[in-house]
């Protein structure tokens, strides 16, 4: 208004002037001088260097320090700043040179205008009148009224508009010709580069082949109509439509290769090296092409995990977020017994699991062998990062078991190229390994039917001798014992699921604070398990001297038998009232396991007087069979006395070994007299006669396996009685005839028998 805004500054006014004189020599020398000037050790940001330039310094001729510095300010504009000051001179020198490098080809002055599109000559001729129509309308609206009607516009008037781009078109192309003669240096440098195309992606693939269905039936459809329209579709695609186009993928890639290792010889001053290696697949297409394969699924980590998954496929119903927190409330409330069933169930899984992966990799060529191999080592590592310092500690047989590599599967065509691939090497020592297998491939591919005979032959021979071998080699790995546990180790294996409860399935925190609750503990605390860690050695000990034994002397023992020789009664009250409901034949409908579920609770239904009735039963039975037991003994001969002692002797060696000492027993318990030892004796006869039982009888054998078992739930549920048990070991009770001390180390033994049979 006062005419201020409108005057030029004098910066402004002396660059147009300034800008003629500048040549490019000029710039140049201008940019020389720059470099001449700055300090020697370079390396802080350019502004700063910029800033601190002395400019007069670095005029030159008839340029002033200020001119120097505003034409710096002007070339700096067109090259990119994130660098030091001399790197990014380098590049300015680079613009001046060639300004119209690249993707600048176009804003040339000499280079053609590119001629508009039908569309854009109807909307640049109709904008002006819809605006003033619709002065109110933004841009967008008014880009949408107008798109609209071109698309409305009937064939007649369209065509005007799609002549005249074609008629400029062809007047472009013309001008452009003309252009590159005039200019083949700019062409050159803008030409594309002859590098083979990477392969796509099975989405890529997928929706390429889409697009051109959706256009065939849509012409006039924008990018955006197609993206909106295909979108979402590859994610709803079907499993085995997706393998499809992973498939596609994998070929292309498998060409691609091919085609790039020939490129690379051909221009070894060019690193694409990395690019060949690269996949194509996501984690997720990968993971679904080796399921297809065949590869097995990972097992659950632990037992909490293993009880988890189980539970969360019966609550698909529940949100996701109150999931985890209801498996925790359910495992804590699960007893120590159904805890350790889900512990050897996990360990099953993972056995079944190295099984069939050693399968799998068997089926893969050597390339696919060292992926999966290389993905399950990662995970290994995982986790071998995040386990305690305990299960660190690995037997030697399991260490080496765990690095054999599985050897690549033998084919005629492998044992052809082992055969010629040393010959071959030494004849043209230039090729690479890829490129002599794919030679030694074309080469067998060459073979006549007759010499490819000779080479089944061997493959066949081979694949008999391998199987046969591990066949040997997996029945060895599965007579091995499983190695001792340490006391830590057998002291978190039993409450690994209540801290990983705890800690919301962090298995790394759960752990830290095992091992911290470990390393706190007193030694008194940690006597049980140091105990339960000299069994699970001795029990390690035994089974290993077992395996080196010879089988027939330790199955004899056990399958002996001694004509007339009495039944053993139920050893407690719980037993015979499981003994009278399994033998009356009411629970047949229901599963072994339910059966016990039912017996249990019904004893706790029960009054304790009935208790008391069944109790006193098995008592009257016990005595029975003692004196039954007695006048049976009395009628034997010398020499079956023996051989029947003998017997029960070393069954009672083996049934210490697996049961190891009782860890409340005090050293004065282990010295006995003979009458203590025959009532043992007795025991163990008792013992003998019902595996006879379980050998005649399936319903015997139903009743003998589930005593044990309801025996092992009664000490679990029944408080009182196990309290009274404890009292009497300690006190030393020595009494055989005692129900409650006969029931409770019965119950304990037939628990330990049954464990050790599963």
């Amino acid at each position: 208004m006062n005419g201020e805004a409108d005057c030029p500054t004098d910066l402004e006014m002396t660059a147009p002037k300034n800008q003629d004189r500048w040549s490019q020599e000029d710039m140049l020398t201008l940019l020389e001088c720059m470099k001449g000037n700055l300090p020697s050790n370079d390396g802080s940001k350019f502004k700063t260097t910029e800033s601190h330039l002395d400019w007069d310094k670095v005029a030159f001729k008839d340029f002033s320090g200020e001119m120097c510095k505003i034409k710096w300010m002007e070339i700096s504009t067109e090259v990119r700043k994130f660098r030091t000051l001399t790197e990014l001179i380098m590049d300015a020198e680079e613009h001046v040179k060639n300004p119209y490098k690249g993707k600048k080809l176009k804003k040339h002055p000499d280079f053609p205008k590119k001629p508009l599109t039908p569309y854009f000559r109807f909307f640049m001729e109709k904008r002006a009148k819809y605006a003033k129509l619709h002065p109110e309308m933004s841009n967008l609206d008014l880009t949408k009224i107008l798109s609209k009607k071109y698309k409305e516009l009937p064939e007649k008037k369209k065509m005007k508009y799609i002549q005249d781009f074609q008629r400029e078109k062809q007047e472009f192309e013309r001008n452009l010709a003309r252009f590159r003669e005039d200019h083949p240096d700019l062409i050159q440098n803008a030409k594309k580069s002859d590098v083979p195309e990477k392969p796509k992606t099975p989405q890529q693939l997928w929706y390429n082949h889409e697009k051109k269905i959706y256009l065939k039936v849509r012409p006039d459809a924008t990018t955006k109509e197609v993206k909106d329209a295909l979108g979402k579709q590859w994610s709803q695609l079907s499993d085995k439509k997706r393998l499809k186009w992973i498939h596609k993928a994998l070929e292309q890639r498998k060409e691609y290769e091919e085609i790039m290792r020939d490129y690379i010889q051909k221009h070894p001053e060019m690193n694409l090296e990395e690019g060949v290696t690269r996949s194509t697949l996501t984690k997720a297409e990968r993971q679904l092409k080796d399921k297809f394969d065949g590869r097995p699924t990972k097992p659950p980590p632990n037992s909490y995990s293993l009880y988890c998954a189980e539970l969360m496929a019966n609550m698909k119903d529940v949100p996701s977020t109150e999931r985890m927190v209801l498996c925790s409330q359910q495992w804590k409330l699960l007893s120590q017994k159904e805890k350790d069933a889900y512990h050897k169930k996990c360990d099953q899984r993972k056995k079944d699991y190295e099984i069939e992966l050693f399968r799998f990799l068997e089926s893969l060529p050597e390339e696919e062998q060292q992926r999966v191999l290389g993905e399950e080592k990662m995970l290994g590592a995982n986790k071998k990062g995040a386990s305690s310092p305990a299960s660190k500690k690995s037997s030697p047989d399991t260490g080496k078991a765990g690095s054999e590599k599985p050897k690549r599967p033998i084919s005629a065509m492998f044992i052809f190229s082992e055969e010629k691939r040393k010959q071959l090497q030494e004849e043209r020592p230039e090729l690479s390994e890829s490129e002599l297998t794919r030679l030694l491939a074309r080469m067998w591919n060459d073979l006549s039917e007759k010499k490819k005979a000779k080479y089944k032959a061997r493959e066949a021979a081979l694949k008999a001798q391998s199987e046969k071998k591990h066949g040997a080699d997996k029945e060895e790995r599965a007579k091995l014992p499983e190695s001792p546990k340490t006391a830590e180790e057998i002291w978190q294996q039993s409450v690994i699921g209540d801290y990983l409860a705890r800690f919301k399935n962090d298995r790394g925190k759960a752990l830290k604070a095992m091992e911290a609750t470990w390393n706190n503990m007193e030694k008194k605390e940690k006597l049980m398990w140091i105990k339960k860690a000299a069994e699970d050695q001795k029990r390690y000990e035994r089974e290993l001297s077992e395996m080196r034994a010879p089988p027939c002397s330790a199955n004899s023992s056990k399958k002996m038998k001694f004509q007339g020789e009495p039944k053993k009664p139920p050893m407690n009250g719980y037993q015979k009232f499981s003994q009278e409901l399994l033998s009356n034949g009411e629970l047949n409908h229901l599963p072994l396991k339910e059966r016990m579920v039912e017996i249990g609770s019904r004893w706790q239904r029960i009054s304790q007087g009935q208790k008391d009735y069944y109790k006193k039963m098995a008592e009257e039975q016990q005595k029975q069979y003692k004196m039954h037991l007695e006048i049976w003994l009395k009628s034997l001969s010398p020499q079956e006395r023996a051989a029947y002692k003998e017997h029960t002797s070393n069954k009672r060696k083996s049934m210490g070994k697996v049961r190891g000492p009782n860890p409340k027993m005090k050293p004065a318990m282990q010295i006995k007299s003979e009458s203590e030892e025959e009532d043992e004796d007795d025991d163990d006869e008792e013992e003998e006669d019902d595996d006879d039982d379980d050998d005649d009888n399936g319903d015997s054998s139903e009743e003998g396996g589930d005593s044990s078992e309801s025996s092992s739930e009664e000490e679990s549920e029944d408080g009182d009685e196990n309290e009274d048990d404890d009292e009497e070991d300690d006190d030393e009770e020595e009494d055989d005839n005692d129900s409650e001390g006969s029931s409770s180390s019965s119950s304990s033994s037939g628990d330990s028998s049954d464990s050790d049979s599963n």
